[in-house]
């Protein structure tokens, strides 16, 4: 059977169905962009650049610009594994740049004919002035989103305002500013409002999904001094997670901003501290209620902070100005994606500024389990791979993380990262004054109410066989309703199965065939949401088991052992015959060994053993069996009751 709990074996699949997943990851094939005021010293369009940055895959694309304002649009044809660039016109710069409060049609409609590509967009002026953001694709869009920002921090005359932007996607969208309407939207148009304050924890939703993005004029983070734009698109509510790995830039003094989507929302931390009487935040880690926020520093060993909350928060981290870390930097702010929006590839390529400086480098972030950072690879513009287990990792021991920054020098070709047991990528750029941070790359999951079948999500079930036998679902659910009768339903081709209702974890057998699973979900606001899977069985003729001391791994939860010291085998048939993942065992989720015989001494306890398997037809195997040790204090050999 194919059953697969594992979580690098999950990416694992990823990696193999790549171009299936334009709706789990940030490329795609249609963006929406747009821009807010930068507040200097001129404030002439004509000083400012504005560049979008398109990168292809292992195939060529192209494709269209549409500028909505001007009705006009720019073509592009990208060869394989190369990055194309567009750097606004002055026309096309008045056309996308907002600066009052109100609805314009100030976007711009991107779209990839034949390949998915990633995208990324840049702002800059020439007085300190920059930041950058990767360009969501229509499919991660959403209807609900948290403004996070920062309080201004400026002194007049160049005092600066938050603001943020919406563009729709469809005719007659209705906007709404913490549940007040502020705008009703064609497709294309642009709903931007600016205000005085710091809007952190703002609630803005619609009907239809919208694109969002956070556009400060000019914030100095943290304390008073030279300040720059924040510009960052924001993923909607439904993909945002609880548990969160924040790496740190080489400035060392990175500021992190985590904002509460639910009532009663406690966080807690491992590697960071919280930043006591700072406007508009909380000064506790517990109890926060919708759109209250906290603010939190890094500590002195600067490897890294894992933020965990009892429900879904918004993460962001921000480098601060050098007037804080004493180093060449400037304000800017990054959307820091939850660990289940790793991926086991990233495409991605660095900005190249119109006016550049000798100063200035560029940096990408990897972050990835510590036990697993030396499988990480990259091929620049479809070159070999190389390995970068000789880069300088920082190793955060308290939570098995780790995360390194790399130099991106060819501003001209892809870069194509890979890690199978999953990571995040993250890039930014230093120098003086000059400075730009973003998500370079991660899934899109939706998280608010989801389902998986032997750990696979149901988006990418009908990429992935199964084997007939056993089938496990697990479905995880924000804010279910607590006594509703109907609360979970679930279907197989269009008729309830009924052992399964109001249940999250089941089991079922499914012989060989296809199959439409669909779970169907009541909130505890009575919203209601659909998600269906294709789940496709095959006959297999691979077949695996494992023994502990002679015992078979189904019997283990029925067996004690007084000797400690285990003896381990695997009989496989149809195994792989040359994959380096063919086995892998792992003791309470963490991987032990690769081999076929082995054997360990236990302590007194109840461990968790797995067999991940992996057979000549590319399919997968988990195997699991509960091993009980309680030695005696007489010794006692090869007994076992």
């Amino acid at each position: 059977m194919k059953i697969i709990y594992n979580f690098i074996v999950i990416f694992i699949l990823i990696l193999q169905s790549t171009i299936h997943l334009q709706a789990q990851n940030t490329g795609g094939r249609e963006f929406w962009i747009t821009f807010g005021k930068i507040q200097n010293y001129t404030e002439a369009i004509s000083s400012m650049c504005h560049q979008i940055r398109i990168v292809s895959g292992s195939k060529p694309a192209s494709g269209h610009i549409y500028f909505t304002e001007l009705g006009t649009s720019e073509s592009f044809a990208i060869n394989a594994n190369e990055v194309f660039t567009y750097t606004l016109n002055l026309a096309q710069k008045a056309a996308i740049y907002n600066s009052t409060l109100g609805v314009s049609n100030r976007s711009i409609h991107i779209i990839s004919y034949n390949e998915p590509v990633t995208v990324y967009t840049f702002a800059s002026h020439p007085h300190t002035h920059m930041d950058a953001t990767n360009v969501l694709p229509m499919t991660a869009l959403g209807t609900e989103y948290y403004q996070i920002s920062y309080k201004d921090c400026v002194s007049p005359p160049n005092h600066t305002w938050d603001a943020y932007a919406v563009i729709a996607t469809q005719n007659n969208t209705q906007v709404y500013h913490n549940g007040t309407p502020a705008a009703t939207l064609n497709k294309g148009q642009v709903y931007y409002r600016s205000i005085d304050a710091d809007m952190t924890g703002t609630h803005i939703t619609s009907n239809n999904p919208v694109a969002f993005y956070s556009l400060h004029q000019g914030a100095s983070v943290p304390i008073q001094g030279h300040y720059s734009i924040l510009l960052q698109q924001f993923p909607h509510v439904s993909t945002w997670d609880r548990t969160f790995f924040v790496p740190i830039t080489n400035f060392n003094k990175d500021i992190i901003r985590c904002v509460a989507t639910k009532n009663n929302t406690n966080i807690t931390l491992t590697g960071g501290i919280i930043r006591i009487g700072v406007p508009g935040a909380q000064n506790s880690l517990n109890n926060l209620q919708s759109g209250q926020f906290v603010e939190l520093d890094f500590t002195s060993d600067y490897t890294g902070c894992l933020i965990e909350s009892n429900n879904p928060i918004g993460v962001c981290s921000y480098i601060s100005n050098y007037q804080y870390t004493g180093l060449f930097s400037n304000s800017a702010l990054c959307w820091i994606p939850g660990v289940k929006q790793t991926i086991s590839q990233a495409l991605i390529a660095p900005f190249v500024p119109q006016f550049q400086h000798p100063f200035l480098e560029h940096f990408a972030i990897i972050t990835t389990p510590t036990i697993s950072k030396n499988n990480t690879m990259v091929s620049i513009g479809g070159a070999t791979p190389l390995n970068l287990s000789s880069e300088n990792w920082k190793d955060n021991i308290a939570t098995g993380m780790s995360f390194c920054s790399i130099k991106l020098t060819d501003f001209n070709k892809s870069y194509l990262f890979t890690n199978p047991a999953g990571f995040l990528i993250f890039c930014y750029c230093g120098g003086t004054g000059e400075t730009y941070y973003y998500p370079a790359y991660s899934a899109m999951r939706d998280l608010q109410a989801t389902f998986s079948a032997n750990d696979i999500p149901y988006q990418l079930l009908k990429e992935n066989d199964f084997c007939e036998g056993g089938v496990h679902f697990l479905a995880e659910i924000d804010g279910l309703h607590p006594t509703h009768p109907e609360r979970i339903t679930w279907w197989i081709d269009g008729v309830e199965y009924l052992p399964a209702k109001t249940l999250d974890n089941w089991n079922k057998y499914f012989s060989a065939g296809t199959y439409e699973i669909r779970m169907d979900v009541i909130f505890d606001n009575n919203e209601t949401a659909s998600k269906t899977g294709t789940l496709i069985i095959k006959s297999c003729n691979q077949s695996a088991a494992f023994f502990a001391n002679n015992v078979l791994h189904s019997e283990l939860k029925d067996t004690t052992f007084c000797n400690k010291n285990v003896n381990f085998r695997a009989e496989i048939e149809g195994l792989h015959p040359t994959a380096s993942d063919s086995i892998m065992w792992y003791i309470n989720n963490v991987f032990e060994t690769s081999q076929a015989t082995w054997n360990k001494t236990f302590e007194n306890g109840t461990y968790e053993i797995k067999l991940v398997v992996r057979y000549d037809n590319d399919t997968y195997a988990t195997l699991t069996g509960t091993l009980k040790i309680q030695a005696l204090w007489i010794k006692i050999r090869n007994v076992r009751y």
